[in-house]
């Protein structure tokens, strides 16, 4: 299935195609923060419908996580990272889908705190 999504003020525009059927709720100390719920899909799903330059990035810890958000909203749509088999991967904030019902999605809870 194909999804479209953005940030609020649509500085950032994307389709994803795939099938989810969680979401990953993170309690790290940025996640728990920005309050994403993420669904995880190789990075070539991910088509950006807007110039990668409307994105800024945030790198901290271990600097292996590329979140991008909105330099004008604000807002975190994705993230970019590599799997650890080396698959370059994208976690798509589920709450920027377009026409999702959020109260229907299963949610799985990592604890990120421990990493």
């Amino acid at each position: 299935m194909k999804y479209t999504g953005s940030c609020h003020c649509g500085g950032i525009k994307f389709e994803v195609e795939g099938d989810f059927h969680e979401g990953l709720q993170c309690n790290c100390s940025l996640c728990s923060r920005k309050g994403s719920l993420l669904w995880f899909v190789p990075r070539d799903k991910l088509r950006l419908l807007t110039p990668d330059e409307n994105a800024s990035t945030y790198l901290f810890n271990k600097h292996v996580i590329k979140h991008h958000f909105c330099q004008t909203c604000g807002i975190h749509p994705y993230a970019e990272a590599v799997d650890p088999k080396g698959n370059p991967m994208a976690a798509i904030n589920i709450r920027c889908l377009e026409d999702i019902d959020l109260a229907t999605v299963r949610v799985k809870t990592f604890d990120g705190r421990s990493i």
